[in-house]
């Protein structure tokens, strides 16, 4: 989502979860649960620094970097340890399939009128918030989905009895032709940021309770460079992320779309 942190706050990040790890971790264990108030006793006896933002350090490790090698180590072969909310300041550590959700090399790019204010794109603070922004002032929600839809809030903090604590970067509701709704949460990932299980999963739940008469459509966008955008529909299907569909987005002044381009858009259109 935001950008990369400094080496200094992963190394001591790694220090503080590979030492919660294995304060819990037994030879052939498939799933563990932990609780953030640890944090603070482990910092002391390692005597490192604690840390203020114990939801940033989970965050880091779900979304920003791999796990220290040695817990990597301990995954069984075609597995992936995950980091799950279980509950108010609990988490679980969860062998889950491994899964790597990249942009595919080979798709067209379609070029998009940019319709981005420049001011917006001139104070912009964050890759997360750049993006956001670039989505929402360009409908690609609508253009990706096929539906009309509204941002409903971004950045959104709650609670679920089941996991605890979760933030959605923006959720849309919609609708279509047929009059359908939709509810639409909404990843925002940089270049570097993994899509992974754990925020699809949430994401969902969140939508089935809250909005149980929408149909939840899971989006989540990733810049591949500043005015090209991958958008990827996710689902999660026998404890992975899917990917339900993929299309790359160019943001381009209008005079750049030239005949041809559309020509060619044409030859496509369903």
């Amino acid at each position: 989502m935001s950008d990369a942190k400094p080496a200094r706050k992963p190394n001591r990040y790694a220090a503080i979860i590979e030492r919660i790890f294995f304060s819990h971790y037994t030879s052939g264990a498939q799933e563990f649960q932990f609780a953030r108030e640890e944090f603070d006793g482990i910092a002391a006896e390692l005597g490192i620094k604690q840390v203020k933002n114990l939801g940033d350090l989970i965050y880091s490790f779900r979304y920003r970097y791999e796990l220290p090698p040695a817990i990597l180590a301990t995954a069984d072969e075609g597995l992936e340890w995950i980091i799950e909310g279980c509950g108010q300041a609990l988490y679980r550590f969860r062998q889950a399939k491994l899964n790597r959700i990249v942009p595919r090399p080979d798709l067209i790019t379609v070029k998009v009128p940019d319709s981005t204010p420049e001011i917006i794109a001139a104070y912009a603070l964050s890759d997360e918030q750049a993006l956001l922004a670039k989505v929402r002032y360009n409908r690609l929600i609508d253009i990706f989905l096929g539906i009309t839809a509204y941002s409903l809030q971004n950045h959104l903090r709650t609670n679920l009895k089941s996991i605890g604590q979760i933030e959605i970067d923006e959720m849309y509701v919609g609708i279509d032709r047929h009059g359908r709704q939709f509810v639409v949460p909404v990843q925002a990932k940089g270049g570097s940021d993994k899509h992974g299980v754990v925020q699809t999963n949430q994401d969902i739940a969140y939508c089935k309770t809250k909005f149980p008469d929408l149909v939840c459509r899971a989006v989540s966008a990733q810049f591949m460079t500043q005015d090209r955008i991958a958008m990827f529909e996710l689902t999660v299907q026998d404890d992975e992320v899917k990917v339900v569909e993929e299309k790359h987005y160019r943001l381009v002044p209008a005079a750049e779309i030239k005949s041809e381009d559309l020509q060619a858009y044409n030859l496509r259109a369903d």
